[in-house]
């Protein structure tokens, strides 16, 4: 996709979104039940949508919610839900809608001591907090947040009590039940009036609770201790409150480059396809940060919901995503003594393969799973993952003596990491990387998009190996052709191609007419290119 002539350009007026237009539409909007792009779709994180379009409206919230209850009474989750939100307009109303569903079903929902913003990783933490204690009637939660998406999209994202995303079978049986409500006219859902739900609910510190206990998980004294001057950018998100109760609980050097809250993101730089994005990953939104990265050591950027990290050094700017997870792991697993030495490796079947490289050398098993955080929840929360990490830049570990710290992403620790890797060791993580590249191979690294209509991408949904029938792939012999995940036996939804030195993966797209091709090779960028074109070929032959 060629990127548009204003990417990493401020964002003008005209890029913004009306908000009082937005929020009108979320109460007046009714969407049509009949209509699949209106219908309740949990994606790899939750339903999202624009209440512009219909697909993120009260009535959507309303049914999720009541679908949300009636599952947890079914599951026998009988504690509390631990409810948060992010920044984006359209997240405030929903949690008002979310909050009275839950007091009108007798649920006590568990918000902010100063209804502020809750970043997704600390309602993991509250909730797998919480539920050590009570095994009999454990927690769950919701978040109002759709990550890094647009201004003008809303989200809501579902946490059983493992704390992490919810399974396929969890988000489907919800997204059934909620779309049967949003047919029946919503008759099925209780709620009560704001001020009542409010009263019912009860209040958590999920700040304080988060922050004190990060040296548990990260070494803070030693940043400390290394005067690291950190700047970390909330990119207008919910972990704005955070970062500086961080540097002032803490002692750290960090400034919070950014504190302001807007939730039209009038400060961003635009992204690659030149609308406003809170993506951490794309040097187009992190302009501003990458352009200032001689003022600090270490800076950082989070997405919305801060489960989703960017690091940029003085040397390199923002790292891509793939290589900052191979040192992240180089490092951790070479710097926690007390983590078993059977702990695992995770990585989705789309991250880079200089993981596997630096998996291996390091004498540890890897588990490479379908795309989507949830995968990694059971691991992480029986410390059978040491680390498990999404190429969009998602990730998450174990606390520094191998027990759970969260099973949901968390951006802010793996900001804090990149901190804690130059304090110990001297050297900034892209600096690391270098090193692990001229050790394993430097790889080549892309995603691109293929037009599709629903009746292709279906089809590659539901691929077997047996129709792919080459055998060489840019002048390499194939290896394995994969349409499960190896480390689980889970369903990829689409198709990966493997050789010695390079690969590629090809998966619809659950919200545009298009599949995407994720492609590496360690023989360059013209190898590369090659294996695109391949790929292309070979997914375009089998999906007609």
């Amino acid at each position: 996709m060629a990127a548009n002539p204003r990417a990493g350009e401020p964002a003008q007026p005209q890029d913004l979104v009306d908000l009082p237009h937005l929020v009108t539409a979320y109460y007046t909007v009714e969407p049509d039940p009949q209509n699949p792009a209106q219908q309740v779709v949990f994606g790899t994180s939750g339903h999202r949508g624009s209440a512009l379009d219909g697909a993120f409206n009260e009535a959507h919230i309303l049914a999720i919610t009541q679908a949300v209850v009636e599952h947890r009474a079914a599951r026998g989750t009988a504690g509390p839900l631990f409810l948060g939100r992010d920044t984006h307009g359209l997240s405030e109303p929903a949690w008002v809608s979310a909050l009275e569903v839950l007091a009108g079903n007798d649920v006590v929902a568990v918000i902010d001591a100063t209804d502020r913003y809750t970043p997704t990783p600390a309602i993991s933490h509250a909730i797998l907090t919480y539920n050590r204690g009570h095994a009999d009637a454990p927690a769950d939660g919701i978040v109002l947040t759709p990550s890094h998406n647009p201004p003008s999209d809303g989200g809501i994202k579902y946490n059983p009590p493992s704390g992490g995303p919810a399974d396929t079978e969890v988000t489907n049986a919800i997204a059934k039940r909620a779309n049967e409500i949003l047919r029946d006219g919503c008759s099925a859902v209780k709620r009560v009036p704001l001020a009542r739900a409010r009263r019912s609910a009860q209040r958590y510190d999920y700040l304080g609770a988060y922050v004190a206990d990060l040296p548990n998980v990260v070494d803070i004294p030693a940043i400390r201790e290394a005067g690291v001057r950190i700047g970390a950018d909330p990119l207008g998100g919910a972990s704005v409150d955070y970062w500086g109760a961080i540097a002032e609980y803490h002692h750290l050097e960090l400034t919070v480059v950014n504190p302001v809250v807007d939730a039209t993101w009038r400060f961003m730089t635009l992204d690659t396809d030149g609308k406003i994005r809170m993506d951490c990953s794309s040097p187009d939104a992190m302009a501003s940060l990458i352009a200032n990265r001689d003022r600090y050591q270490i800076a950082t950027g989070n997405d919305a919901d801060a489960d989703r990290h960017g690091i940029v050094t003085p040397d390199a700017g923002l790292l891509n995503p793939n290589h900052y997870l191979a040192a992240a792991i180089d490092y951790l697993y070479t710097h926690r003594p007390s983590w078993p030495a059977g702990v695992a490796v995770g990585k989705t079947i789309v991250s880079s393969s200089i993981i596997d490289r630096v998996a291996a050398g390091l004498g540890r098993r890897l588990i490479e799973v379908p795309v989507g955080f949830k995968w990694f929840v059971e691991g992480l929360l029986h410390g059978t993952l040491g680390f498990g990490g999404e190429e969009s830049a998602g990730a998450a570990f174990l606390r520094r003596d191998g027990s759970v710290w969260t099973t949901d992403k968390d951006g802010i620790i793996l900001a804090l990491l990149a901190a804690e890797i130059l304090a110990v060791t001297g050297s900034t993580p892209s600096q690391r990387y270098r090193k692990l590249a001229a050790q394993y191979g430097e790889p080549s690294y892309a995603r691109i998009n293929a037009p599709a209509d629903r009746e292709q991408k279906a089809r590659l949904a539901t691929l077997s190996a047996e129709q792919v029938n080459v055998t060489e792939l840019a002048g390499e012999p194939i290896t394995a052709k994969l349409t499960t995940a190896p480390g689980n036996g889970a369903p990829l939804g689409g198709l990966k191609v493997t050789t010695a030195n390079a690969w590629f993966a090809a998966r619809p797209s659950g919200t545009e007419d298009v599949y995407k091709i994720y492609a590496e090779s360690f023989r360059g960028p013209e190898h590369l290119a090659e294996v695109q074109e391949i790929a292309r070929e070979v997914v375009n032959k089998v999906i007609g």
